[in-house]
C-alpha cells in the first residue's frame, strides 16, 4: 500500500473510530430506505428481447413489472440498505467483489442485528471473473462440551434449550470466515474493508421503521439476556427515527480490523465474552474458539438445459438439493405451465424426492460420508423422477422423512466491474439467534445447536424430522438449508448471483427464482415478484404463499391427493442478473432490502 493510501486510510479510521466524529448527515436505516416494492412498475422497463412477459393471480399481491435497479459497473443486493451501500463503498474505492462482500458481512453485523452477525456463521460461493471458484464454509460448530442428548429433559422429551438462552449456541465462525476469504480472494486490507461497519456503530444510524418493528416484536427475546440496555433503553424498544448507537460492538470491530481474527478468538475479547457467557450458563470456551476454523471447500458443480450452477457443498445441504431437484426437473422437456396444477405438482414432487434425501444423506462430511456423487447424479434423478405419477400425489410415508433448519437468515449477492461474483448467506439462525447479548462485546449469539438433529427420528418444534446423520456430536457443523448460489450461461460467462433467507424455504426459494429466469423467461424482478411452492416432505403438504394460487388450482391439487396450506412468504431472496450493458439487482419484494449499483 503506497504512503499517501496509508495517511487517506488512517484518516478515515480515526474519523470512524473516534466516539465523538460528527456525522454531517444522517445515516438512515437498516432496512426499509428504498423497499422495493416502491420499485416502479409504470412501462418505463424495457426488459431484454429473449424476457417472457408474467402472468401472475390476479389476488397476488407482487404485480408483475416492477423495474429492476440497474448498475453498468457493479451490484450489491442485500437486506439492509446500509449494508448494500458498505458494498459498494468499498467497490467505489477500489475493492473486487470479495473486499464488498466482507464489507457487507461486517456492516449488516451492524445494521441488520436480526440477522445479520459475528456471533454466528455463513457459506459464500465465490467465482472470479478468470474462471477460479471458490466455496467457504464457515458453519458455526458444536462446542467440545456438546452432548447427544443435552436438549432432552429427564424424560426424554425436547426442550427449548435448543432454541433460546446460552446453550443453543455453536461456536462462531462469521469472523474467522470473513477474514479469511478477504486473506485469500481479496485486494484490500480488513481495515479498510472494515470502515462502513465501524462508522456504523460508533457514529450510529438512524432506526427506520422496520427496524423499529422488529425490536418491537422481539422485545421480549431481547429483554432476557442483556440486550436492553442497547435496543431496548428504559425498557421501551427503539423507536422509528431514534438513533442506534453500539460502542461495543464497535470497540470489537476496531479490534477485528487492527488484529484481525485473532481479536475475536483469542486475548481480552474473547475471554470476556465466553466468560460472560459462561456465566450465564453457556458451554462455548476458550478451546472452542482456538479450534474453530473455517473449511475451502470444492463447491457443487452442476448444470441445467446447458446452464451452469456452482453452489454450496455439505455441511450446506442446499447445493445439493437444489441440484437434485433440477437435476429431476431437467428430464422433463419443458415444466407446465406457470402457476398451474401441473407446475405445483411437478415442483413439489422433485422437492419433496429431494428432502427426503437431504435429510437421510446430508451431513457435516467430517462426521459422515456423504453421498455426494450420488445425490448430484442425472442417471439417479431419472429414477426418482419415474416415482412421479403424471397427475397423482406421492405419500412422503413410501419415500422416507424430513427435514428441518433454522428460520431467519440474510443473504448478499456481490458482482463488481470485472465480473468477480460472490454470493453469501448467513445466518443466526432465529431472529436474534439465541437471545443471548454478550454486552462485553456487544453482539448476538446464534442458536445454531437447534439445526441438529437433538432428538433423531421424531419431529421437532417446527413438525419436520431429521436423521442420525446430523445428531449432536462435539465440534460437528450443524445441517444448514443454506444456497448461495452462481448460474453461468451456456457460453461460461456469469449470469445470476442467488440466494435466500427462510430456513428450508431457502432451497425452494432460490431454486424457483432460478427456474423462473431459465425455464420461464421471466426478468429477474418478475422472478422474484413470482408466487412460490415449497415442498419438504414432511409435513406431507404443498405449502403455498397466500393467494398464489387460484381456487380452481387449489382444488385440483386437493383431488390429485394434496394437502394444501397457505401462509406466509416462502424466503427471502437477493439477487443480480447480467443484463446488456451492465447488471440487474433486485431484493425480494417480500422484504425491506435494497439492491444498489452503479
Amino acid at each position: 500500500m503506497n504512503s499517501s493510501r496509508t495517511l487517506a486510510l488512517g484518516m478515515l479510521l480515526v474519523g470512524a473510530c473516534h466516539s465523538g466524529s460528527p456525522v454531517p448527515t444522517p445515516v438512515h436505516g437498516a432496512t426499509d430506505v428504498g423497499t422495493p416494492t416502491a420499485l416502479a412498475t409504470d412501462g418505463s422497463y424495457v426488459p431484454a428481447a429473449d424476457r417472457v412477459g408474467a402472468v401472475f393471480p390476479a389476488a397476488w399481491r407482487h404485480k408483475a413489472g416492477r423495474v429492476p435497479v440497474f448498475g453498468a459497473h457493479a451490484m450489491v443486493a442485500s437486506d439492509a440498505p446500509l449494508g448494500s451501500a458498505a458494498g459498494v463503498e468499498i467497490l467505489k474505492r477500489g475493492g473486487n467483489a470479495v473486499d464488498a462482500a466482507v464489507a457487507v458481512g461486517f456492516a449488516i453485523a451492524v445494521a441488520y442485528p436480526e440477522a445479520g452477525n459475528i456471533g454466528g456463521g455463513g457459506y459464500m460461493v465465490i467465482h472470479l471473473a478468470d474462471g477460479r471458484v471458490a466455496a467457504l464454509d464457515y458453519r458455526e460448530m458444536a462446542p467440545l462440551a456438546a452432548t447427544r442428548d443435552m436438549y432432552l429433559d429427564a424424560n426424554g422429551n425436547l426442550t427449548d434449550r435448543s432454541v433460546v438462552g446460552p446453550t443453543a449456541s455453536g461456536v462462531p465462525g462469521a469472523v474467522a470466515g470473513l477474514t479469511a476469504a478477504l486473506a485469500k480472494y481479496g485486494t484490500m486490507s480488513l481495515a479498510e474493508v472494515m470502515i462502513p461497519a465501524i462508522r456504523y456503530a460508533e457514529d450510529g444510524f438512524i432506526v427506520d421503521s422496520a427496524l423499529a418493528n422488529s425490536f418491537r416484536s422481539n422485545a421480549k427475546l431481547i429483554a432476557e439476556f442483556r440486550g436492553s440496555a442497547v435496543f431496548l433503553p428504559n425498557g421501551a424498544p427503539l423507536a422509528a427515527g431514534t438513533r442506534l448507537k453500539q460502542p461495543a460492538l464497535a470497540r470489537t470491530l476496531r479490534a477485528i480490523a487492527a488484529r484481525g481474527r485473532s481479536a475475536f478468538y483469542e486475548g481480552a475479547i474473547a475471554e470476556a465474552w465466553t466468560s460472560e457467557l459462561r456465566g450465564a450458563g453457556g458451554i462455548i470456551t476458550m478451546a472452542d474458539l482456538a479450534a474453530y476454523q473455517p473449511v475451502w471447500r470444492e463447491p457443487v458443480r452442476s448444470t441445467y438445459r446447458g446452464y451452469s450452477l456452482l453452489t454450496m457443498p455439505p455441511s450446506s445441504s442446499g447445493g445439493v438439493t437444489i441440484t437434485e431437484t433440477l437435476n429431476i426437473l431437467e428430464g422433463y422437456a419443458s415444466l407446465p405451465a406457470y402457476g398451474s396444477a401441473g407446475w405445483a405438482h411437478v415442483l413439489g414432487s422433485a422437492y419433496q424426492r429431494a428432502f427426503v434425501d437431504r435429510n437421510e444423506k446430508l451431513a457435516d462430511p467430517a462426521f459422515v460420508k456423504v453421498p455426494i456423487a450420488q445425490l448430484t447424479d442425472k442417471a439417479y434423478a431419472a429414477r426418482l423422477r419415474a416415482t412421479i405419477g403424471s397427475m397423482r400425489a406421492t405419500p412422503t410415508s413410501t419415500l422416507n422423512t424430513a427435514i428441518r433448519d433454522g428460520m431467519e437468515t440474510t443473504h448478499y449477492s456481490v458482482v463488481d466491474d470485472k465480473g468477480n461474483a460472490v454470493a453469501t448467506t448467513t445466518t443466526l439462525n432465529n431472529l436474534y439467534g439465541s437471545g443471548v447479548y454478550v454486552a462485553s462485546a456487544g453482539f448476538f449469539l446464534n442458536d445454531e445447536m437447534d439445526d441438529f438433529a437433538a432428538q433423531p427420528g421424531k419431529p421437532n418444534m417446527f413438525g419436520l424430522v431429521q436423521g442420525e446423520a446430523n445428531a449432536i456430536q462435539p465440534g460437528k457443523r450443524m445441517l444448514s438449508a443454506m444456497s448461495p448460489t452462481i448460474v453461468l450461461d451456456r457460453e461460461g460467462a456469469l449470469l445470476l448471483v442467488v440466494g435466500s433467507r427462510g430456513g428450508p424455504r431457502i432451497i425452494t426459494s432460490t431454486s424457483e427464482v432460478i427456474l423462473n429466469v431459465l425455464d420461464y423467461r421471466m426478468t429477474l424482478a418478475d422472478a422474484m415478484s413470482a408466487p412460490r411452492v415449497h415442498h419438504q416432505a414432511l409435513p406431507d403438504s404443498l405449502y403455498f404463499e397466500r393467494d398464489a394460487i387460484t381456487p380452481a388450482v387449489a382444488d385440483s391439487l386437493r383431488a390429485m391427493g394434496y394437502g394444501v396450506a397457505m401462509g406466509r412468504g416462502i424466503g427471502l431472496v437477493n439477487a443480480i442478473m447480467r443484463v446488456r450493458g451492465g447488471f440487474e439487482g433486485v431484493s425480494d419484494p417480500r422484504s425491506a432490502g435494497k439492491p444498489i449499483g452503479y
